[in-house]
C-alpha cells in the first residue's frame, strides 16, 4: 500500500516513516549530493544549499553536481546528438557519488534529485550499487510511472514512457507487498497536488491537448516509499521550494529546520562556471540544445546596480575571461547590492544578466549566454523575466513585468517558466520583474548590436 500524506501531516509522517527521529547530529550531517532535471543545471540548488546551510549543515559536505548532457534521448537506446541515456546519467551519478565518498570519508550519502535526476538516483540504487552508499534518497516531482502510460505520437522507448522498459524495470515489486523502491535506503518523494505539468492526466503540456496521459497527480508517488504532498507546488517546486526543503530536511534528520530562508552572510563570495549551447538538428524547436560544458574564452564583466533603475554604479566590480574549464570567481559580493552579469562569448549574444542581492556565497552561479532566435531580430530589445526554480502561474502567484500583469505567456497550471518581451525601442530605461515579492530591475540592451537582456528571479 502506497504510504500518502498531506503537507500538513507530513512532519510526523516523514519521522515514523523514516524511522530515525533522533537523527544525525550537524556535526555528524551525512554528504548531500543533489541531482538536477531534465535540461538543467546544478546552479538550481543554489537556494536549497543556502537553507541547508542556514540550519547548520557543512557547506563542504554539500554537493551539487552538473550533468554534461542532461536531455534525455527522444528514444533511450537510440544515440542522440546532445543528449544522454539513462545508462549514462547513472554512470555520471555513480562516479560523482565515489568522489564524494572519497573526499569526505563517508560511508553513505544522501541523494536529493528534481525530476529526471530522480531517474538516476533510482537506476543507481537498485542497478548501480547504490543500495550500500546511499542512506536517504529523495526524489521532487521525479515522474516515477511516466509523464504518459502510451500515448500515439510519443515514443515507447523513451525513459518518460510509463509503458516503457526503462520505467518497467524500476518499477517491478522488489517484494511480496509489492513495494517499488529498493531496500534498505530510507525513500521520500514529494509532489503536488495538481500542480505537476508533468503529473497530468490530459496530454496538454506534451502539445496533446484532449489526449489521456494514463497518469494523475500521484504519478510520482512510489509504493514502499513515504510520500508528501505538498499544495499547488509546481513541477520544480518539489524540490526547489521552501516547502520541499523543509520535508526533505526533517525526513533525513528527524527534526524540523530552524529557518527555510536562507540566513544572510557578512562576507559573500560568489563564483561558477559559464556554459554554453550545442546545435542539433534534431531539435526541432531552435536548432540549440542545452548543455553543461564550459565555455572557453567566454568574458563576464559583473556591474553593481542601482535596485531602483537597473543603473551601473560605477565600472564592473570583477572581469574574467574563462579558461577550458568555463571557470570564473570568486568574486567578493556587497551583502544588498544587486548584480548585472555581462557574458560576452563568440558565437553569442552579449547577455546581460540582472539578478537579486545575494545573501550568502555560492560557488555554483552557473551562467548561460543567450543566441537571439530568428524570429526576435526585428527587435529593438529583446527582454526576457525568468523562473528558472519554479514556474508562473497567474490563478497563484502575484507577479509583473514590465507593467503586464501576468506576464505575457504566463499560462494558467504552472507551465511556463520565463517571460519574453520585444521592445520597439532600446532607449534606456528601467525594465522591472516582479514575483511575490521578489524585483528586479534591469536595462534593455540594443538586439541590433547582438545584446539581449535577462532578468533572472532568485526564489
Amino acid at each position: 500500500m502506497i504510504l500518502r500524506r498531506s503537507f500538513l501531516g507530513a512532519i510526523a509522517a516523514v519521522v515514523l516513516a523514516a524511522g530515525c527521529a533522533s537523527g544525525p547530529s550537524l556535526q555528524e550531517a551525512p554528504p548531500i549530493v543533489f541531482v538536477h532535471g531534465n535540461g538543467d543545471t546544478a546552479a538550481l540548488w543554489q537556494t536549497t544549499v543556502w537553507r541547508f546551510e542556514s540550519n547548520g549543515w557543512p557547506r563542504d559536505r554539500l554537493y551539487a553536481l552538473d550533468m554534461p548532457y542532461p536531455l534525455a534521448r527522444d528514444v533511450d537506446a537510440k544515440p542522440q546528438p546532445g543528449r544522454s541515456s539513462t545508462a549514462e546519467s547513472m554512470a555520471y551519478l555513480k562516479a560523482e557519488v565515489e568522489k564524494v565518498l572519497q573526499a569526505t570519508g563517508a560511508r553513505q550519502v544522501v541523494l536529493i534529485g528534481n525530476s529526471r535526476g530522480g531517474y538516476a538516483i533510482r537506476n543507481y540504487i537498485q542497478n548501480g550499487g547504490g543500495e550500500r552508499t546511499v542512506g536517504h534518497a529523495i526524489l521532487g516531482g521525479t515522474p516515477n510511472h511516466g509523464v504518459w502510460v502510451s500515448v500515439p505520437g510519443l515514443p515507447d522507448g523513451s525513459e518518460f514512457a510509463g509503458a516503457g522498459p526503462f520505467l518497467k524495470a524500476l518499477n517491478a515489486p522488489k517484494n511480496a507487498a509489492g513495494d517499488e523502491v529498493t531496500g534498505p535506503v530510507k525513500w521520500l518523494t514529494i509532489r503536488s497536488d495538481g500542480n505537476d505539468k508533468f503529473a497530468q492526466p490530459d496530454g496538454i503540456w506534451l502539445g496533446k491537448k484532449g489526449t489521456p496521459t494514463g497518469i494523475t497527480a500521484a504519478g510520482p508517488e512510489l509504493r514502499g516509499a513515504t510520500n508528501v504532498v505538498i499544495p499547488r507546488i509546481d513541477h520544480r517546486e518539489t524540490a526547489y521550494s521552501p516547502a520541499a526543503f523543509a520535508a526533505a530536511y526533517q525526513f533525513i534528520t528527524g527534526r524540523p529546520p530552524a529557518t527555510t530562508t536562507p540566513v544572510p552572510e557578512a562576507s559573500i563570495a560568489l563564483s561558477g562556471k559559464i556554459t554554453g549551447l550545442g546545435v542539433s538538428s534534431n531539435d526541432s524547436k531552435s536548432g540549440n540544445f542545452s548543455n553543461n560544458l564550459p565555455l572557453p574564452g567566454a568574458q563576464l564583466q559583473i556591474f553593481a546596480t542601482d535596485p531602483a533603475t537597473g543603473e551601473r554604479r560605477g565600472p564592473a566590480a570583477y572581469t574574467a575571461t574563462t579558461g577550458a574549464d568555463g571557470l570564473w570567481g570568486p568574486f567578493a559580493a556587497q551583502a544588498g547590492t544587486p548584480y548585472e552579469f555581462e557574458v560576452a562569448a563568440r558565437g553569442y549574444a552579449t547577455t546581460h544578466i540582472y539578478r537579486s542581492p545575494f545573501p550568502r556565497s555560492s560557488s555554483i552561479v552557473h551562467l548561460k549566454p543567450e543566441r537571439i532566435a530568428d524570429a526576435d531580430k526585428d527587435a529593438a530589445a529583446i527582454v526576457t523575466m525568468t523562473r528558472p526554480r519554479g514556474y508562473f502561474d497567474p490563478t497563484r502567484d502575484k507577479m509583473a513585468f514590465d507593467g503586464q500583469s501576468p506576464p505575457p505567456g504566463a499560462l494558467p497550471g504552472a507551465g511556463v517558466a520565463s517571460s519574453k518581451i520585444k521592445l520597439a525601442t532600446a532607449q534606456p530605461r528601467p525594465v522591472v520583474a516582479e514575483f511575490n515579492g521578489e524585483r528586479i530591475v534591469g536595462w534593455p540592451w540594443p538586439a541590433s548590436h547582438g545584446e539581449v537582456t535577462l532578468l533572472e528571479l532568485t526564489y
